[in-house]
């Protein structure tokens, strides 16, 4: 004997609105100096400088990923050349 079965499809995801993802838009220093394996020091002295784009709000230093993507890209292809 045979049963008629209904499966179920999950519904795909709606698009979310970028502002309301959970997933933060910025690194933290310590966060970069794992992803690079460099000391939070370093890490902290490149942010200081300028060599890594960043960004201070209040007294703590944001790397917006975007930004970090495009310049590890731009050093990555720098160093093929």
């Amino acid at each position: 004997m045979r049963r008629n079965v209904i499966q179920l499809v999950p519904r795909p995801p709606e698009p979310s609105d970028p502002a309301s993802d959970a997933t933060p838009a910025v690194y933290t220093v310590t966060e970069v100096a794992r992803l690079l394996s460099l000391s939070r020091g370093i890490t902290y002295a490149s942010v200081r400088d300028g060599t890594i784009p960043a960004l201070r709000v209040g007294s703590r230093w944001v790397i917006p990923k975007r930004r970090f993507h495009t310049w590890l890209d731009g050093r990555m292809e720098g160093e093929k050349r």
